[in-house]
């Protein structure tokens, strides 16, 4: 656990996480499982499954189609290769407009990564994602989870130009500490 607790707070440190996002570096990851999409068609997701294959990146957002979205979408999905190589799972979580992320996934995800819809906003209020201008909507959260559950790195910010940048650092930290 100290191990955990001291790689989770050089990545925060590394890495530039911020201080908005409520569950902490070090803090065991909320389980779930939900409706997710990838390249337009539905599954189910279930973190515990995808943890067994390596590190996490989820990342919520505030509804599909929208212009920082699609962008942060875009970005996602460019570096969705690198994260693979690196044995890290990427899926994107939204409440808002949440009946449009099959056609999403296909659309602005390039079929490259799944994301989920959280009509009912449980995994966002889990994680703390929820927009407090729009309550009904996620804020734009990226956690890096670690395949033991614990979560190593954690970054809030409404503008998505960091959101893979600072989670690809996180992942190659984590990687780098667990050889």
């Amino acid at each position: 656990m100290k191990k955990a607790l001291l790689t989770g707070m050089l990545l925060s440190c590394v890495a530039g996480a911020s201080a908005y996002a409520a569950l902490q570096v070090g803090t065991k990851a909320p389980d779930f499982t939900t409706k997710a999409a990838l390249g337009g068609k539905e599954f189910t997701f279930s973190l515990a499954d995808a943890l067994k294959k390596g590190p996490v990146v989820l990342y919520f957002f505030p509804a599909a189609f929208t212009p920082g979205c699609t962008q942060e979408a875009h970005d996602f999905a460019e570096a969705t290769d690198k994260f693979t190589a690196l044995g890290a799972t990427v899926i994107g979580v939204t409440a808002g407009n949440a009946n449009r992320v099959t056609e999403f996934s296909s659309v602005e995800c390039r079929n490259k990564f799944a994301v989920a819809a959280d009509p009912d906003e449980k995994v966002i209020k889990a994680y703390d994602a929820v927009l407090k201008k729009k309550p009904e909507w996620s804020d734009r959260t990226s956690y890096v989870i670690a395949p033991d559950g614990s979560i190593v790195f954690t970054y809030t910010n409404l503008d998505p130009a960091e959101h893979v940048a600072r989670t690809m650092a996180a992942v190659k930290a984590w990687r780098e500490a667990h050889k």
